[in-house]
């Protein structure tokens, strides 16, 4: 997963192991409970400084009370190394702020 240019397959993106995330089509996405809409609010705004240091933009939607990330490297249509590495940045500003990914989302 080195080429941040190289779409993976879905083998290489089962194996980054990223809890809660899935793989719909050619993105990932994973919705997050927030509970409280000024956590969601807080959770965005660290998603946003992480994708600005990145130069890599996901697709945010927040409302009472989840957050809902889609991935997708858009210039080479699926799913890369960029994107795996934003899904565990997100992640780990998830668990800083207690949020969890929700099942099943659709």
């Amino acid at each position: 997963m080195s080429d941040p240019k190289q779409k993976l397959t879905p083998s290489e993106i089962s194996d980054a192991g990223l809890t809660g995330w899935r793989q719909v089509e050619e993105t990932l996405t994973v919705r997050f409970a927030t509970k409280r809409f000024t956590t969601g609010l807080e959770f965005v705004n660290r998603i946003g400084a992480s994708a600005e240091d990145a130069n890599h933009h996901p697709d945010l939607t927040l409302t009472y009370p989840e957050v809902a990330v889609t991935l997708s490297s858009h210039d080479v249509g699926g799913i890369t190394s960029r994107d795996i590495d934003l899904a565990r940045i997100i992640s780990d500003h998830a668990a800083e702020l207690g949020v969890t990914a929700t099942p099943d989302h659709d």
